[in-house]
């Protein structure tokens, strides 16, 4: 019908920039058959031509560009001159002519829905739902224009220009084409999604239902009757009150009317069409792929669509080998790593992993990838009945969360229905386990841990000089399958040969609280054994730190210079400032030792504290705010005495109980175990983090290779391929390089807003388990104690050990934490996270620095606010916010 309409028979999906997501969608729907009301698409042609008659745009468009989210004040003038302008410009009369001929083509005497539809909306990356108008039973030519010219305007409403600017959309390339469509007059209406939206289940179907109109569902006027479907069967009714209904009014538009009293709580939709509706939603999720939100209406019998688009807010889910079902927990909790990782950090840890290979050099089965996360599938594992107990109970050290969620999976009819043991895992399992328990075994009771401790330093430092060696001299392909072997076998004898050490630290622990709560017939706080735990690098990495902060403590240009250093010249900058040779000195002999270090380190493609010394700047001058010269090493040495002193009175406690010689010697032995052991938990990490920088200097070099020949535009660009996808790179194998890297770079962009579940099914379930504490305040946050004490302070909110500015006396409230914000820990006075258990990095430095910590409260960085006053309870595992006291 020319270049300003397009009949829904006209359209296909391809047409997205002419008709928007929702015109889009309607016009595949039609080609597909299902059913919808008629009707047609003013295109964004005539949009771009109405704007185009305009004098101003280019101006108001300009001052758009440069408006921040945040700036609400600023978006709403902004918005409201623009819908005045654009409602005031006359409709070019080519654009009329085709909007009235389209309209008495589809029929003149019907009413009609005008929905906005934006080129940006209704796409599986982004909904922009209720960001622009609709209007309802419009009637008649004059009304029908109007309505059009408003819905142009609605692309300017304060929500949507937000949206756009949060969401970082040019304000100049998002269209606005408009829907016009017969009206149906439902007696029943509502939305379907056809995966559970809250918890992501993908073979539920959840329906909203109510009388009238949608209208009033979509605008939260109405409760609205929730009827869920799985597998063709109804699993779930709730009938709401349903008090009014939204109706068309016989002059246009629509009226709020009440229902009587007997309809309100009736099931608004019969069981044969719940059943109905729920098939047709999975046939139209079959067609685009993906799961949908779908409007609907009953009219005379007939279901009809009004719309459908993808749902946005699901977490993808990861793809398994088989229709079993699958659980899995997220590798970035377990590993204070929430963060997004580009695909060449997921493959470097799909081969990393040991276990789920049949060779060396595999990804491993048991990493799965999902929005640019890992997660780890331990079905085959949990189906061996001793595993579904004891890795739980492993895993609550290190999200509480975490592990219930598995129990509650594992023990699901569904699960066990499946759980056909692989009589290869256990054998596997205790071929691996058996010589490490065996190992804590002697270390425990028999051996000289001295030696034990020098034995694994040995490991780690030879583990990396043949790592050195193995890749010296190679390049290309060569180099690649050099990598991958190397890494294939690092964390298998890590695991194997390392673990023993810091096992033997938590085994002690764990057997001497018991022992002692059972010869003292008390329960006894044992936190005190925690402090300044010998042998931790991480640690003595905190305790240079804070050196470096004492030397550029005594010469103030330092200060100055650090505050203003560049990554560049940061070396150079040094050489003309008073102290900044004796600090150079300093700062390199650290990078030497800890260089390889930084925050969310497991990521191959992060920047290195060798690559970025500015990385460590803000960590060095918050230690100068907030710690006295020589604190943090009196501290240290305070804590170790702390330590020895209570054990000496616990030993000497318990020799005055019956046989308590005897008793006393092993509590004296558990207690050397676990502090001479427990500070070698570290060393592994130390190490894997050491190869990983290794394997990351050999990409890089391969990366600048590929810059000069062309293939890449810039050596980061290496990051966006997984290692076996670089031998085909190195090898031009691939072809459409660029446009590869563009992809997975905005698919980047859009994983990293994401929030990762910690569990969840190869069903798309989500599985969360609520927190509970009956010793917490009403209103309190609820987490995992993990080092005991309380403490009231300020709250100083870090998403970035980075860019932290720690004062003294402040709490630290992070999303979580690694070595890399180890310099933080030196400042704070309590630490509150997000994710973590008793065994994670935050958890246990805040117990060798005596600092209350609680762990595991979901989303503590939006709920706590910078500069309010909270009280962190370590032992009992909560946070309160203090409203009366606050600061900025």
């Amino acid at each position: 019908m020319g270049k300003f309409i397009k009949k829904f028979d006209e359209i296909d999906h391809s047409m997205l920039g002419s008709v928007g997501g929702k015109g889009a969608n309607l016009g595949e729907m039609a080609s597909a058959g299902f059913p919808i009301p008629n009707g047609f698409c003013v295109t964004t042609e005539a949009y771009l031509d109405l704007i185009a008659n305009s004098s101003e745009m280019n101006h108001l468009f300009e001052s758009l560009s440069e408006v921040s989210a945040e700036d609400q004040e600023q978006i709403r003038e902004l918005g409201k001159r623009i819908r005045k302008h654009l409602t005031m410009i006359n409709m070019p009369n080519e654009i009329a002519q085709s909007i009235i001929q389209a309209w008495k083509d589809t029929g003149d005497q019907y009413a009609y829905a005008v929905r906005s539809s934006a080129t940006a909306e209704d796409l599986p990356i982004a909904s922009f739902a209720g960001q622009q108008e609709t209007f309802l039973n419009v009637k008649g030519q004059e009304a029908l224009l109007h309505a059009v010219q408003e819905c142009w305007a609605s692309l300017f409403t304060d929500r949507a220009i937000t949206y756009r600017a949060k969401n970082e959309f040019d304000h100049r390339s998002v269209y606005l084409s408009v829907v016009v469509q017969r009206m149906v007059f439902p007696e029943v209406s509502g939305i379907m999604f056809t995966a559970d939206p809250i918890n992501g289940h993908r073979r539920t179907v959840s329906i909203d239902a109510s009388f009238g109109l949608g209208e009033a569902l979509v605008s939260g006027l109405v409760s609205a009757d929730l009827y869920q479907v799985r597998d063709q069967e109804i699993i779930q009714k709730k009938i709401a009150t349903k008090k009014i209904a939204i109706l068309p009014a016989p002059e246009g538009g629509t009226i709020i009317t009440g229902l009587p009293e007997e309809k309100q709580n009736e099931q608004s939709l019969s069981d044969e069409y719940i059943l109905k509706l729920a098939e047709m939603g999975k046939r139209v999720e079959s067609h685009y792929g993906s799961p949908q939100d779908i409007e609907w209406c009953l009219v005379d019998g007939e279901i009809f669509i009004v719309q459908s688009r993808p749902i946005t807010s699901l977490y993808p889910v990861p793809k398994v080998a088989d229709d079993h079902l699958h659980v899995m927990f997220s590798f970035g909790h377990q590993q204070m790593m929430t963060n997004a990782m580009k695909p060449l950090a997921l493959s470097v840890w799909k081969i990393l992993f040991p276990f789920g290979k049949d060779k060396v050099g595999e990804e491993s089965r048991a990493t799965l990838d999902a929005g640019s996360r890992l997660f780890m599938d331990v079905t085959p594992l949990m189906y061996l009945k001793p595993a579904r107990k004891i890795l739980p109970h492993v895993i609550s050290n290190i999200d509480v969360r975490i592990s219930s969620a598995l129990k509650e999976v594992v023990h699901r009819e569904s699960f066990l229905k499946s759980a056909k043991v692989n009589p290869a895992v256990p054998i596997t399992v205790l071929r691996f386990v058996g010589p490490i328990l065996w190992n804590a075994f002697n270390n425990m009771w028999f051996r000289d841990l001295k030696k034990q401790q020098a034995g694994l330093v040995q490991m780690i430092e030879d583990s990396i000089k043949q790592s050195v060696q193995a890749l010296a001299n190679k390049s290309g392909v060569e180099l690649i399958d050099a990598i991958v072997q190397d890494a294939s076998l690092l964390l298998y004898n890590l695991f194997r040969h390392g673990l023993s050490r810091p096992l033997t630290g938590i085994l002690s622990m764990s057997i001497l609280r018991k022992l002692t709560n059972k010869w003292l017939g008390e329960e006894v706080d044992l936190h005190l054994l925690n402090k300044s735990l010998p042998g931790n690098i991480t640690s003595e990495m905190g305790l240079e730190m804070g050196d470096l902060a004492d030397i550029v403590r005594k010469y103030p240009q330092v200060y100055a210079y650090l505050e203003t250093a560049k990554n560049e010249t940061f070396f150079t900058g040094l050489e003309g400032v008073l102290g900044g040779a004796e600090f150079a000195k300093s700062f390199q002999s650290f990078l030497n030792r800890f260089g390889m270090r930084c925050s969310g380190e497991i990521d191959i493609t992060h920047p290195r504290w060798e690559e970025k010394p500015t990385l460590l700047v803000s960590g060095i001058l918050s230690h100068i705010r907030s710690v006295g010269e020589g604190e943090h090493r009196k501290n240290f040495a305070e804590g170790e005495v702390e330590a020895q002193q209570f054990a000496k009175e616990l030993i000497s406690k318990v020799r005055k109980t019956p046989f308590g010689s005897m008793k006393a010697k092993i509590i004296s032995r558990l207690i050397y175990d676990f502090r001479n052991l427990m500070g070698m938990r570290e060393h592994p990490k130390y190490s894997m983090v050491q190869h990983i920088t290794l394997y990351k200097k050999h990409i890089l070099q391969e990366a600048e290779r590929l810059v000069k020949q062309g293939t890449l535009l810039e050596a980061e660009d290496i990051y966006y391929f997984s290692l076996p996808e670089l031998k085909d790179l190195l090898q031009g194998k691939l072809t459409s390089v660029q446009k590869l890297i563009q992809q997975r770079k905005d698919q980047f962009k859009i994983d990293e807003k994401r929030i990762p579940p910690r569990v969840m099914t190869s069903e798309g379930e989500i599985v969360e388990t609520a927190a509970e504490n009956a010793l917490a305040p009403e209103g309190a946050l609820i987490g995992t104690p993990v080092s005991s004490g309380q403490v009231e302070g300020y709250a100083r909110v870090v998403l970035k050990p980075e860019e932290a500015k720690l004062h003294k006396g402040e709490i630290l409230i992070a999303p979580f934490t690694d070595p890399g914000w180890t310099p933080l820990f030196h400042s704070a006075r309590g630490l509150v996270m997000e994710v973590g258990g008793m065994m994670t990095h935050g958890a246990v430095v805040a117990r060798e620095y005596g600092i209350p910590a609680v762990v595991g409260i979901d989303q503590a960085t939006t709920k706590i606010r910078d500069g309010q006053y909270i009280r962190v309870d370590g032992t009992n595992g909560f946070v309160e916010i203090i409203e009366d006291k606050n600061h900025e």
